[in-house]
């Protein structure tokens, strides 16, 4: 066979797979069997070894392509993976659009224009493409910063290399969720327990643990699937102009998306839509806890804003949890490290939406009251959003003799303190702040993840560590010696080392990471960067706190809540120690300071700057983005086809500026 046939064949059969592929994974009507396109595949892979030079590396047989990985890399998402709010009736629905008609400022009787989607669940993920090709995958991590699972994702079928069609943005960024199929995961266990290995509990579970493989061979034995949903950044080329647009795009560039959609008008579509999938729910052959609902335009998206990281214009609307019965053993009181106490019923485990519950929350002193749940009682358990156990009601039929009504303690069952009660007299707290189960929790809190992020500190060894009185203040956890750590119950020399460095790495963090990590009340991630992004350093917070109102979102509690953290004796000198124990650097490597204090809104297609580029250099200069004008804007960064938001700058007389004229003032031009 001369050469040229022979690549001509090879690329043949390549397309050919490819079309198969497509036809199976996105339009759902495949037109050979199992064994015609293994046939295929089989042939391509021949001819590939035994002609290597002809191997490239988005043929369909170079999915698993990559050896074991040591561990992932973390991968900057171009554009933030948000979050959505959660409703999970009828009239909590309602109330969400009524509240989006009054941001759009839409009277009472003009309906909006919405599109709904199945909410997968599963893992979401970025794809990245570049002219076409995938260039890179990560998963979702906090939003901002996720992991590089590219090899991965590779193995997945679903997932196409390189994009088909016409009209492809040069970069793409898709939103997508990775999940495994109902039949899939009984395979799946199946396996393992056939192998004596452990037994996932459901198919998210399942899919996760996949896609967390250091080996990506392991990964494509677990047979995952994809339904793209979303962007972030596009550049070089059209963005779909409403979500409906969008996802008649995605097949054409042969990306797959769920069976289930619609672009509805009105509240009255969604609801039907709702309840359509709701009655489909369990023939699925795949796992859904709800119906995402969206504005289909995304000019209006971007018009109603967003808040912290979830947009105004989307919701997902969820199903009603499952509940199951189980008995009630004990009730215990956990005090967490803001001093609230929560009661806490100790079950007999039962499965509930696939996962073993032991523990549901009671909530507060009035939720047991109202619920009359006393020890020995059977009681309905859901998972409340598909997430947290909650105990709902007494099943008062099983109520066995007499049971003693359950009696909230009259002071914090670990210290002995005094207990205060606020917010109507529902929520109760340890007024003790040296109180050590709240300490413990701080502890946990300050080593978590997000916070400080101390790789091999969790609940057991901050416990540990706390009952040993070797921390008894949060600048006690960088005093610890290796031979104190080693001495610890189930350490040995080399996990003893392991946390040792981990605690002297995380000296080295950044301001927002470290306000996040103290655990003030109302301080979470969003304020902490808020905080760490207008005062820059921890001087100018300890000296600007009379400015905290001047900041964007930060109201009257929250700096209540900061100014107490700061005038308390035990707070302020424990906050001292840490900066003098640790290296604070804020993330925010400003280039000057010339757009200091100012909030600035971008509308339209810039020139030459995405906006993700525009969003850094503005923040790089001392600006902060916001994503809806208002009085307090200072001024408007518009391009081509800018619309509401530059509509409603003139309105209110925000200035209006180019891309040249940021560039000019920032000194880029």
């Amino acid at each position: 066979m001369d050469r040229n046939t022979l690549r001509d064949q090879i690329q043949s059969l390549r397309q050919a797979i490819e079309e198969h592929q497509y036809r199976y994974y996105v339009l759902n009507s495949p037109t050979i069997g199992d064994s015609e396109f293994d046939r295929l595949f089989k042939q391509l892979e021949e001819l590939e070894d035994t002609y290597p030079e002809y191997k490239s590396s988005d043929s369909p047989t170079q999915r698993v392509g990559g050896g074991v990985q040591e561990s992932f890399k973390k991968a900057t998402h171009q554009t933030a993976m948000l979050s959505l709010s959660n409703v999970f009736s009828e009239s909590e629905f309602l109330d969400f659009d009524t509240k989006v008609r009054k941001i759009l400022e839409k009277n009472a009787h003009e309906s909006l224009d919405y599109f709904a989607e199945l909410k997968f669940d599963g893992l979401s993920i970025s794809l990245n493409y570049e002219n076409g090709k995938l260039i890179r995958a990560a998963t979702r991590g906090d939003g901002l910063v996720g992991e590089d699972v590219t090899e991965n994702i590779r193995t997945i079928p679903a997932v196409p290399l390189k994009l088909r069609g016409t009209h492809i943005p040069k970069f793409l960024e898709v939103r997508g969720e990775i999940l495994m199929l109902k039949r899939d995961f009984e395979e799946l266990n199946a396996r393992q327990l056939e192998n004596n290995e452990k037994l996932f509990a459901n198919p998210r579970n399942a899919a996760a643990g996949a896609l967390r493989q250091l080996d990506p061979k392991v990964t494509a034995s677990r047979k995952l699937h994809l339904f793209c949903y979303g962007l972030g950044e596009v550049r070089g080329g059209d963005r779909p102009l409403s979500q409906a647009a969008l996802y008649k795009s995605f097949p054409e560039w042969g990306l797959p998306v769920g069976p289930l959609w619609k672009a509805c008008h009105g509240v009255h579509q969604i609801l039907e839509f709702y309840k359509h999938v709701g009655d489909q729910r369990e023939s699925l052959d795949f796992a859904i806890d709800g119906v995402v609902v969206k504005l289909n335009s995304y000019s209006e998206i971007d018009q109603a804003g967003y808040v912290a990281r979830s947009p105004r214009g989307m919701v997902a609307f969820k199903f009603p949890a499952e509940e199951e019965v189980t008995q009630v053993l004990d009730i215990i009181i956990q005090v967490g490290r803001t001093g609230a106490l929560t009661p806490v019923a100790i079950l007999e485990p039962v499965s509930v939406g696939g996962v073993m519950v032991s523990r549901a929350t009671l909530h507060n002193e009035q939720e047991i009251a109202r619920k009359d749940v006393r020890i020995g009682d059977y009681v309905f358990v859901r998972r409340a959003g598909d997430v947290i156990p909650e105990v709902v009601s007494v099943v008062e039929s099983k109520r066995a003799g007499h049971l003693e009504k359950f009696r909230f303690p009259d002071a914090c069952p670990v210290c002995r303190g005094a207990l205060e009660r606020e917010q109507n007299m529902v929520l109760v707290r340890c007024s003790n702040p040296m109180c050590s189960a709240q300490f413990k929790e701080r502890l946990k809190h300050f080593v978590s993840k997000n916070a400080l992020d101390v790789k091999g500190l969790g609940d057991r060894v901050c416990e540990q560590l706390v009952d040993e009185g070797l921390v008894k203040q949060l600048p006690d956890l960088f005093q610890l010696t290796l031979a104190q750590i080693r001495a610890l119950e189930g350490f040995a020399d080399l996990s003893a080392q392991k946390v040792y460095d981990a605690i002297s790495a995380a000296r080295i963090t950044t301001l927002s990471r470290f306000l996040f990590a103290l655990g003030i009340r109302h301080c979470g991630e969003t304020v902490a960067k808020k905080l760490a992004h207008h005062y820059g350093s921890v001087l100018n917070l300890q000296n600007g706190l009379e400015q905290l109102l001047e900041i964007p979102d930060i109201g009257v509690e929250i700096e209540r809540s900061l100014k107490e953290y700061f005038s308390n004796t035990e707070h302020s000198q424990e906050f001292n120690a840490l900066v003098s124990l640790l290296e604070i650097k804020h993330e925010d490597h400003k280039a000057s300071e010339s757009l200091k204090g100012m909030i600035v809104v971008i509308t339209g297609t810039l020139p030459t700057l995405s906006r993700g580029e525009a969003i850094k250099l503005i923040e790089s200069h001392g600006g902060m983005v916001s994503g809806s004008v208002s009085k307090k804007t200072s001024f408007v960064l518009a391009g081509e086809e800018a619309g509401s938001k530059l509509e409603k700058a003139i309105a209110l007389g925000v200035p209006v500026i180019t891309e040249e004229e940021l560039l000019a003032r920032v000194g880029a031009a």
